[in-house]
């Protein structure tokens, strides 16, 4: 007779959080909250709506690559 050995399961397995997709985030905070958010280097945005995402980011949140100090 076999006997399958019985694999014991952590009690913190529970605990992991679940994969997110990602893209579902960002449509559903589109729909529901107004909040837009995209990186300057999307593949899905030409040249000019590129460099319009990184105008609008410096002049909200500054130079990205200044440091204060």
């Amino acid at each position: 007779m076999k006997i399958t050995p019985q694999r014991y399961q952590c009690p913190l397995g529970r605990l992991q959080p679940q994969v997110t997709d990602l893209e579902a985030v960002k449509r559903n905070g589109w729909r529901e909250q107004h909040i837009l958010v995209v990186s300057e280097t999307d593949s899905r945005l030409d040249f000019i709506e590129q460099a319009f995402v990184k105008r609008i980011g410096e002049r909200l949140f500054g130079q990205g690559d200044k440091r204060h100090g």
